[in-house]
């Protein structure tokens, strides 16, 4: 029984892995994965930022939904920076994504960072704490982009 146990274990652990070692089928499907995470979070962060532009009436809700959804997607797309996949598709990744992966990294936890402020900006309904978190937080992407996207 003990001998049944430990081999069922272990099949459910190497299960378990399986997805995460398998994620994406071809390099392709990881560029296009990073792609559509960092579009949807550019569509939604571009909402809140004609709002703390002025450019639409800002709408504390609305506000607030969208920079929540920004926080979520700004955690996904980082799985999709897999070696491997810094060539094929139309990928704008410079080398250095791979090259100087620290930094990389770092950029990728400070978007985090500063998009979880955003949307806690935006649940305090305040118009001037929603641009200064706007602000910043198109600092970081800027940073990002200027060092590890083509233009």
């Amino acid at each position: 029984m003990k001998l049944f146990a430990s081999i069922a274990a272990a099949l459910t652990l190497v299960a378990m892995a399986a997805p995460a070692s398998a994620q994406f089928a071809k390099p392709e499907d990881a560029i296009k994965y990073r792609q559509s995470a960092l579009f949807v979070m550019s569509q939604h962060f571009g909402r809140v930022g004609a709002m703390a532009n002025g450019r639409v009436p800002f709408d504390a809700k609305v506000a607030a939904e969208n920079a929540d959804i920004v926080a979520d997607m700004a955690k996904l797309p980082w799985a999709g920076f897999a070696p491997g996949t810094d060539k094929g598709g139309n990928t704008k990744a410079k080398p250095e994504v791979w090259t100087e992966q620290a930094k990389f990294k770092e950029g990728h936890e400070k978007l985090v960072a500063e998009t979880a402020k955003l949307a806690a900006a935006a649940k305090t309904g305040n118009i001037d704490t929603l641009k200064t978190a706007f602000a910043s937080t198109a600092g970081t992407c800027k940073a990002c982009h200027d060092s590890f996207r083509a233009q």
